[in-house]
Formats: structure tokens, C-alpha cells, sequence
């Protein structure tokens, strides 16, 4: 046997060994990935799905178990559906997954997924968060901001009084949104949407973007699809964005020209892009006047929509169980009494009123699979293999319905909070819907205040019932924040002694 043909030999077996090598090793990767239901080829799992996927999933993982391989369309998810894979995940993998999963619309209307939600685990977010929490969300200033709450609640007080004696039903939702909406701007510009120029436009744009964001969209499901944007999803959500942006110049240059005078979030921005970077910081990252519009944009689209979808499931679920709403109101009315209208300053002396909005969001969490997490490198999770950039989504609904960890699940029962067990901080995965680990809301803080403030208010304020013949529908609305498919509509009638504390 001649010298090249044992070469030829040698080669052959070296590489078919590679070839089986690599073979084994991508159907080793393969099997370790997570179970799943039966796939179709390019469709997925898409078949499978029903309007509330939150509530789909949940039930295909009963089956499946707590750490799920899907695929929506061509894009491969992992659903985790127990405490102890999101701990895994959010609390021992928290560095890995850190990043996000990003829409298509969401490049759009993020200025290219830049802000807090979207934008990568790194300098450039560590400095947006931070610039959140202590301008915006530290105790200091949430005690300075105290006085624009009282003005926007008080002024929603007053225009719902107006609507009982008048014998006028209210969209408890749209009161609520409008509430959120007008004091997120005044505390960003010192502007409510109520009495600006530009308030009617900020509502219909916030409306739209929320929508367009809950829309599912078959540029995400199919990627070769993005470029044709089939169902127009972009286009709207470009024309939201064109719109916006407009706006943020408008606020900024009467701002900047000192038309608006007044020392609020969007100026303690603009002093800190003036100031450039900290040479003595390191890790200092330069703010841009991008970085600005995309702060006022993450606090508008971020503080509204959620804040007042559990104000209104909260109502409803009062309206529901008739005996825990006035329970609340006593409590309400030994605190507060009937003779003043409930300050901040009660808050803390509310403990009933407290675990009811922790059982509503138990139950009716914002986000209900958080926003979707990407580890930026493939991570064993729980015995499995979760391959780089898959999208991981944690269905926090599910978790926080759990029959192993929760005494009848389906029912609203504030009292399984009473022993002060679980909070919202993150820590505990039996119970977190403000998510966990370092992309949990940074918002948090707020957020907690205005649902207690504004949910206080209204039972203190008044006396509710549904119109004559109505029935309460508790059906929900699947998007990525989770709505009442029927929005609540309610007749208030005033509990207060005297008709000039609505003014």
C-alpha cells in the first residue's frame, strides 16, 4: 500500500469521525432542548395556541412540564412555568439572561430598542436605570412629587362626582389611565395631558402604541417576513413613533428656550447631558438628547397602561365580592373618616387595603410572561440545554396560580397575604409580578404608591355598583399587558359628609 492511499485512508476515518462527532453532538444539543409538543414544519406550535396564551401555554405545560420547548412560527421559545425555574433562571443565571428578546415594533418605537425595557444588559442601561432611580424613584423625590399625586387624584375625584350626581356610569379603566397619564407627564415636563396643548394627542398615541405592542405579528413569528411587514404593524407603530417624537422636540425646545420654567425630571436630563461624561467614573456613559426622549418615552408608555389595568381589575374583583369592598371601606372610613379625603399619609395605616392589591396582582399580573428574556450565551437550565438568543418568556399568570403553592387558586382571597409572607420585591418566585433580578421594574416603587393612592380613593370617595341589568364579564384580554376583555363600567354614588371635599 502506497504512501497516498494510507493518506486517503487516514483522512477518510479522521473525518468521518468528525462528521458522526458533530451529528451526535447536535442530536445530543437536541434531545437536551426542553420537551414540546408535536411541531409543524414552519408553523410551529402556532396551531395549538388560543387568544389568551398566557392561559394556553400554562395548560400544554401541565403536560410538558415547568421548563417548555415552543415555537412560535420559526422562532423557538422556552415557557417557564414553576418557581424553581425562574429562580434558576432570574436569581443563579441572572447575568445570562439579562438581555431581551426584542418585537419588531419594539426597534421602532424604542428609538431602536434603546430604553430600559429593551435595550442590552450594559453601561449604556446600567446609566438610564440608575438616572430613574434616583431622580425619579427615590424616596427623596417621590416625597417631593407627593403634591402633583394629590392635584391629579383629587381633580379625577371631583370630574367622577360630577358624573354621580348626574347619575352618569364611568369607565373605571379610562379614569384610572387618564389619572396615570396626567401625573407621569406633569411629573416629567410639569404639564398634565388634562390641561396641556398636547394632552388629547397623548392619549390617542399612548392608546395606539399599546395596542400595536399586544398585536401578535407575523414579522416576529417569521423573520423572512419582516421586510414585507404583511400586516402593517410597523408602519403604524412608525407613524405613533413620528408623532411622538415630535412631541418630545416640542417639550424639550420650550424647555431649553425657558418657556417652562420649572425644575422637574425632564430638566434634572438636560442638566445631566450638559454635564457630559464623569472623568472620574469609569464606567461613565455620555447622555444624548436620544437618551432623553427615550427616558420621557419609557415613563409615559411604562407607568400608564399598567398602573391603571390593576386599578381596574382590582375594582372589579370589589364588585365581584361585594363584603371585601366594604371591609375596605370600613377600614378606609376608621383611618381616614368620611369627614376627609385620603392622603399618602394613610397609606401605611392601610393593611386590608394593602393585600388586596397584592391578591390582584397575584392574579391579574401587568405582564403576564414579564417581558421576554435572551441569554446571551447557551445556559443548562434545570438538566436542559437553552441554546443562545432563544427567547425565554416566564409565565408569571401560571406561576402565581400554582394549586401546590396556593389554597384555591381561582379564588380572590386577599387573606392568604395576611401573614405579611410574600412582597414585591422579587426575591420570593412564588409571588413576583413586578418580575426579579436586575431587570426587574424600575418603577416599582412608584407604581405601588399610585395603585394603593388611586384604588383608595375610589372606595373612600364612593359607593359602587353595577348599571341596572349589567352583568360583570372578567373575561381577560391576552397583549403584553394584560387587559379586561370588557372593559368595567360602574355607577358611583358619593360617600363622603360634605360635597366640597370632591372640589
Amino acid at each position: 500500500m502506497d504512501m497516498s492511499t494510507i493518506w486517503y485512508y487516514w483522512v477518510s476515518i479522521i473525518l468521518g469521525v468528525f462528521i458522526f462527532l458533530i451529528v451526535g453532538i447536535q442530536k445530543w444539543r437536541s434531545k437536551k432542548l426542553p420537551p414540546g409538543p408535536f411541531a409543524l414544519p414552519l408553523l410551529g406550535h402556532l396551531h395549538l395556541l388560543e387568544p389568551n396564551v398566557h392561559e394556553c401555554l400554562s395548560k400544554i405545560s401541565e403536560k410538558f412540564g415547568p421548563l417548555m420547548s415552543f415555537k412560535f412560527g420559526m422562532k423557538t421559545s422556552i415557557i417557564v412555568s414553576s418557581p424553581a425555574m425562574a429562580k434558576e433562571i432570574l436569581r443563579e443565571n441572572d447575568q445570562i439572561f439579562a438581555n431581551r428578546s426584542i418585537p419588531v415594533v419594539a426597534r421602532c418605537i424604542a428609538y431602536d430598542a434603546s430604553d430600559i425595557l429593551w435595550s442590552p444588559n450594559g453601561p449604556r442601561w446600567r446609566l438610564l436605570r440608575k438616572i430613574c432611580v434616583k431622580e425619579l424613584f427615590s424616596p427623596k423625590s417621590t416625597e417631593a412629587l407627593q403634591p402633583l399625586r394629590r392635584e391629579e387624584v383629587r381633580r379625577t375625584m371631583g370630574n367622577i362626582y360630577k358624573d354621580s350626581i348626574n347619575g352618569v356610569s364611568v369607565d373605571v379603566g379610562a379614569k384610572a389611565f387618564i389619572t396615570s397619564l396626567n401625573l407621569i407627564t406633569n411629573m416629567m415636563w410639569s404639564t398634565s395631558t388634562e390641561t396641556g396643548e398636547r394632552g388629547g394627542e397623548f392619549k390617542d398615541l399612548v392608546g395606539e402604541l399599546v395596542h400595536v405592542l399586544g398585536v401578535p405579528n407575523a414579522s416576529d413569528l417569521f423573520p423572512f417576513l419582516e421586510r414585507f411587514d404583511v400586516q402593517g404593524l410597523y408602519r403604524r407603530m412608525e407613524k405613533v413613533f413620528v408623532r411622538f417624537d415630535k412631541m418630545f422636540d416640542g417639550i424639550i425646545e420650550d424647555k431649553l428656550s425657558g418657556k417652562s420654567k420649572e425644575k422637574d425630571f425632564l430638566q434634572s436630563l438636560l442638566d445631566l447631558v450638559e454635564r457630559g461624561v464623569d472623568e472620574q467614573d469609569p464606567d461613565s456613559v455620555q447622555l444624548t438628547m436620544k437618551d432623553v426622549k427615550v427616558l420621557l418615552m419609557d415613563m409615559v408608555t411604562g407607568s400608564t397602561d399598567t398602573t391603571s389595568n390593576t386599578v381596574e381589575w382590582a375594582m372589579a374583583e370589589l364588585l365581584q365580592q361585594p363584603e371585601i369592598m366594604k371591609r375596605a371601606q370600613k377600614e378606609l372610613e376608621e383611618v381616614v373618616g368620611l369627614d376627609n379625603m385620603v392622603e399618602e399619609c394613610h397609606l401605611s395605616q392601610l393593611p386590608y387595603l394593602d393585600i388586596i392589591v397584592k391578591e390582584v396582582l397575584r392574579l391579574h399580573p401587568a405582564l403576564p410572561l414579564l417581558a421576554p428574556h435572551r441569554p446571551e450565551r447557551e445556559c443548562e437550565i434545570g438538566g436542559y440545554i437553552i441554546p443562545k438568543d432563544t427567547q425565554v418568556l416566564i409565565n408569571v399568570w401560571s406561576i402565581q396560580r400554582n394549586p401546590k403553592v396556593w389554597k384555591e387558586p381561582l379564588l380572590f382571597d386577599p387573606e392568604r397575604f395576611s401573614d405579611s409572607k410574600w412582597d414585591y420585591n422579587g426575591r420570593d418566585f412564588d409571588y413576583f409580578p413586578f418580575g426579579s433580578g436586575r431587570r426587574i421594574c424600575a418603577g416599582l416603587s412608584m407604581a405601588k404608591i399610585m395603585v394603593h393612592y388611586s384604588l383608595a380613593s375610589l372606595l373612600h370617595s364612593f359607593d359602587w355598583s353595577l348599571p341596572v341589568a349589567e352583568k360583570l364579564n372578567m373575561d381577560e384580554k391576552y397583549g403584553i399587558v394584560l387587559r379586561k376583555a370588557v372593559p368595567l363600567v360602574a355607577l358611583p354614588k358619593p360617600r363622603l359628609l360634605y360635597p366640597n371635599l370632591y372640589e
